[in-house]
């Protein structure tokens, strides 16, 4: 059978840099920082003590009280990502087949913070259980997309892709595979993160995996840099309308991008480190160019996964090297984790965005915070250091990769 094709026709997002698409482009080309002192939780004991929160979100803003109570931060940032997009994308407007609508949502953690706050109640009360009766829907990682579909009754497939941090960019393969296969003629794919609280920070930092730059938190995500430390936290989200390009066609869409391939794969080697020659990364970006018939030297940008830890960045990098050869050093590479954190389950779809920015502008976003080369890594490779360049892209990659060894990669093209 043949495929379809699979294009975006809106967008949406919340981040620690922006609170609505047009704000997160603008803070990217600009090489602003979201990183600040944690505001949403005491962190004084901490041994990192900053974070790239969402800024000036009341849930109450989107939410009528009641409602905001039902939903966990990391649902209301998600749910306010997809009315973006469905506003952008026009699809009410245009009479769709609500059942051929679906949802797929990603998040690698889901309610951590109502976890953290039932279970605290219980363990300091006196012994008698009194749970929220929302706490378990509040804290399961599916229930943003459920939300979702029962704000605007899109009756198609619907589920949350969990793959710790690559999470949202399986949403967006699984999305593309389901439009392919004629499954659905919409889908509202992205993801949603808000994992700032005491029990997420404490646990990556028991594993050093957090920069502590306390002193200096606006820098201390710096992919690539000599001096990275670790990553920073970060929370937010991001949707894409993925629509099937004759559907599209047919209603008068705009249309902003095509999705052309998806590739996955696994280290197969390590709980959390990855391969030290980046295997995994090779076999992602190898599968994904397959799937998408598109040849190595065609491709102009990738947003790497860059998350600024020493191993992950080296890793990526020789990754890259090795599957394009000569042509690694014509590509426009970068890491937008510099300005936004990273963002978990979340950072595949707020990175894809990213992504289909620089194709709509002919734009890649820098990688900020580069203060010193690293040896260990090619000087020949453009990271996009420090400020914005203009050229011309037409294809363009994102990479995410996540604790377990797993690894998602998504193909995009001007059209």
């Amino acid at each position: 059978m043949e495929l379809k094709r699979v294009v975006v026709t809106g967008i949406g997002a919340i981040t620690p840099i922006g609170n609505t698409f047009q704000e997160y482009w603008n803070a990217l080309t600009n090489g602003v920082s979201g990183a600040a002192p944690i505001t949403l939780f005491d962190p004084s004991l901490f041994k990192t003590q900053f974070a790239c929160e969402v800024k000036n979100f009341n849930a109450e803003d989107h939410f009528d009280r009641k409602e905001a109570r039902k939903m966990d931060r990391c649902g209301q940032l998600g749910i306010v990502a997809a009315r973006e997009a469905v506003a952008h994308s026009g699809i009410l407007e245009s009479n769709v087949d609500k059942q051929r609508v679906g949802v797929i949502w990603g998040s690698g953690i889901g309610g951590i913070k109502t976890f953290e706050e039932e279970v605290s109640a219980y363990a300091t009360g006196n012994g008698i259980p009194r749970f929220n009766p929302f706490f378990i829907p509040k804290m399961i990682a599916d229930i943003t997309p459920g939300h979702i579909s029962m704000e605007f009754g899109f009756m198609g497939p619907n589920y949350t892709t969990v793959s710790a941090c690559a999470s949202s960019t399986n949403a967006l393969i699984d999305s593309l595979m389901l439009i392919q296969l004629g499954k659905a003629d919409v889908i509202v794919a992205g993801g949603s993160e808000a994992a700032v609280t005491a029990s997420s920070i404490g646990g990556f930092n028991s594993m050093h995996a957090l920069s502590v730059r306390n002193d200096d938190p606006k820098t201390a995500s710096r992919p690539f840099d000599k001096d990275r430390d670790g990553f920073v936290m970060g929370e937010g989200g991001a949707s894409i309308i993925l629509e099937e390009y004759e559907h599209a066609k047919a209603r008068g869409a705009k249309i902003y991008a095509e999705l052309i391939g998806g590739g996955m794969s696994a280290d197969a080697y390590h709980l959390t480190a990855p391969h030290p020659e980046g295997l995994g990364a090779y076999n992602v970006m190898k599968n994904a160019l397959q799937d998408a018939g598109i040849g190595l030297e065609e491709v102009d940008h990738i947003n790497m996964h860059g998350t600024s830890t020493p191993l992950g960045d080296i890793a990526e990098s020789k990754a890259i090297q090795k599957l394009f050869g000569e042509h690694a050093y014509k590509i426009q590479i970068n890491s937008t984790k510099s300005m936004t954190g990273h963002l978990l389950g979340a950072a595949g779809a707020v990175e894809s965005v990213s992504v289909v920015g620089a194709i709509m502008h002919n734009l890649v976003p820098p990688t900020i915070n580069h203060f010193t080369d690293d040896e260990n890594l090619d000087s020949r490779l453009d990271f996009t250091f420090n400020h914005a360049k203009k050229r011309e892209i037409n294809i363009a990659m994102s990479n995410t990769f996540g604790f377990g060894g797993h690894n998602a990669c998504v193909v995009f093209k001007k059209i």
